[in-house]
């Protein structure tokens, strides 16, 4: 398939500024593969599709706040400074993101907060935007991370034209966040509230937890018509023993089994055995998922709604089929359904 297929008109004031006022209140549309029907929910009716045994696989990676701004030394520039990932904890070096990138050069300084208390260093140019940074700080593992949570902004997306909020530092993660390292939510999972979760496992639904630490490479654009030459980013991801039993007994009952978000899946479907089973794994994925694919894991999806020509929507696509998901859309943008992190949600099932 081509990316120009994946194009379509999305009024901007559909893209959600804020989040719902109840995380599980926000809208659901419900897609049924099979049939083709498509429903108009509100998230917590969620509930209705699930039984005993059926499982939910959820991505408890958990967002850290990423961006900083700092000043470069001699001009007093303004420089945002994106962090991807740490490379070396030891030496304090970053895989970063630095804008205006023209400005930063290999050996200039950089210092951020008020009493520069942190003064960074770049060492290496990555990518024409990317940097390779190594904070100056003295103090101690814990230290350091105090300084960056108080000089760091919640990461929210470009297109939340707004600064972030006191409720950002909540909203934007989910209630089962464990494992520092995104730098952005799986944020299928924010519509799921502390009493959806219990009450879906009275009702006896499993939920077996996986780690992808999304980064910016499942937002970056695709710039190939040919989407088999597209490169995804390599993001970490860790599935422990505990939910390989949990989701390969569900697959040999011919359980329910829903990923909750495509970081979810991308999880999963990076490691199965040659028998279609799940299997405990931890590294690097730069799976992408494109039409036409055969779905070893899950055989439901909760998903937000996309932007245009994105590997998530490409994805999703995937899993439900091109025909029924566009016309979704189209019903989306019809009903006003709201898109993106803080948007409603699609259960396929």
């Amino acid at each position: 398939m081509k990316l120009s297929q994946f194009k379509f008109d999305l009024p901007l004031n559909l893209i959600a500024q804020h989040p719902t006022k109840t995380r599980d209140e926000s809208r659901l549309m419900v897609v049924h593969r099979n049939t083709g029907k498509i429903e108009h929910k509100v998230f917590k009716d969620i509930l209705g599709y699930f039984n005993d045994k059926d499982v939910m696989i959820v991505n408890n990676t958990k967002v850290f706040p990423a961006r900083l701004y700092g000043r470069k030394e001699k001009t007093g520039a303004k420089i945002e400074v994106f962090l991807l990932r740490e490379l070396n904890k030891q030496n304090r070096l970053w895989d970063v993101i630095v804008d205006p990138a023209r400005k930063i050069r290999v050996g200039n300084k950089l210092y951020f907060g008020d009493d520069e208390t942190l003064v960074a260093e770049v060492i290496d140019n990555t990518t024409s935007r990317g940097r390779t940074i190594r904070f100056l700080f003295e103090g101690n593992d814990e230290e350091f991370k105090q300084v960056l949570d108080q000089l760091g902004e919640t990461p929210l997306p470009k297109y939340i034209k707004r600064k972030p909020e006191d409720e950002d530092k909540e909203r934007y993660q989910t209630v089962y966040a464990k494992y520092e390292g995104a730098v952005a939510a799986p944020t299928a999972g924010l519509h799921f509230s502390r009493e959806l979760i219990k009450r879906l496992e009275i009702k006896g639904v499993k939920f077996a937890e996986v780690t992808l630490h999304t980064g910016l490479g499942t937002f970056r654009p695709i710039e190939v018509e040919d989407l088999s030459k597209h490169k995804m980013d390599a993001e970490y991801f860790h599935i422990e023993e505990h939910a390989v039993k949990v989701v390969n007994k569900a697959k040999e009952e011919n359980r329910k089994i829903c990923a909750i978000g495509t970081t979810s899946v991308r999880a999963v479907e990076s490691s199965v055995t040659a028998q279609n089973h799940l299997k405990a794994a931890e590294g690097w994925t730069n799976t992408f998922i494109h039409p036409p694919y055969d779905f070893a894991i899950p055989n439901a999806l909760v998903t937000n709604f996309h932007l245009p020509k994105t590997s998530l929507l490409i994805m999703t696509c995937a899993f439900a089929g091109y025909d029924l998901i566009m016309e979704a859309y189209q019903q989306a943008i019809k009903e006003k359904y709201r898109f993106f992190s803080y948007g409603d949600a699609m259960l396929i099932v």
